[in-house]
């Protein structure tokens, strides 16, 4: 297999054709990596007639503004005498032994690793836990009781607005039923009531009336009728 040889191209429109096939191919390999990686690309490129070429995933200005406060960094960094970086060199060492103890107490309290300690240690630990335990008590009995409260004086809220609500629907009951009672207590109602009734009444008597004569006259007629049949005087 042949392969090209790395070196510059002496032929002009040759090197122009390879230069923007290069070009586009290592802006297409920028992008790929940016989306691969979550990476923040940007490349600049200068062809052989001082022409500017550039990609970014972003921003080139910004990219670049990046890349010299990175630069500034590490030069302030180079630039740190050598008693500095000890000092911090010795502020980590000593943050991370005292992690680790904390991390080692924790594991305690958690009752891990408890083989390593004697009586007084294990005495210490308890009483720490116990004071621990008390104190995470008395802010649980505290919350407990606030939401007692606050439940019984929503009851009560509640209660007294059933009431109200309870006296407004009597206020409306009794409102009805005084209407009721003064319809029937109507004068005007009354009498004329009592006309119908009279009328009624009367109505009815002459009636009773009209029916007896009615039946007494039958009776007169039927009576006279027979006695002519039988030739008896009347």
């Amino acid at each position: 297999m042949n392969k090209i040889r790395i070196e510059k191209i002496e032929n002009l429109p040759a090197r122009q054709v390879t230069f923007s096939k290069r070009r586009k191919g290592l802006f297409k390999k920028a992008g790929e990596l940016s989306v691969l990686c979550d990476a923040e690309v940007a490349v600049i490129v200068f062809s052989s007639t001082e022409k500017l070429y550039e990609f970014s995933t972003s921003s080139t200005v910004d990219v670049v503004a990046r890349f010299k406060l990175c630069t500034e960094d590490v030069e302030e960094g180079d630039q740190q005498s050598p008693n500095e970086l000890q000092l911090v060199t010795d502020e980590c060492m000593r943050l991370k032994m005292e992690l680790a103890e904390k991390i080692h107490k924790l594991r305690h309290m958690e009752g891990r690793d408890l083989e390593e300690l004697n009586i007084d240690e294990l005495q210490r630990l308890e009483n720490m836990i116990e004071g621990g335990l008390s104190r995470i008590l008395q802010t649980k009995d505290q919350r407990i009781m606030s939401q007692i409260l606050a439940l019984e004086t929503k009851g009560a809220e509640l209660t007294e607005a059933n009431n109200l609500l309870r006296q407004r629907l009597g206020t409306l009951s009794n409102g009805d039923g005084n209407k009721a009672s003064g319809v029937l207590s109507d004068p005007g109602i009354s009498t004329d009531e009592e006309g119908m009734r009279s009328g009624s009444c009367t109505i009815a008597t002459s009636c009773f009336s009209t029916g007896s004569s009615s039946s007494s006259m039958d009776d007169s007629s039927s009576e006279y009728t027979f006695s002519l049949k039988l030739g008896l005087p009347r």
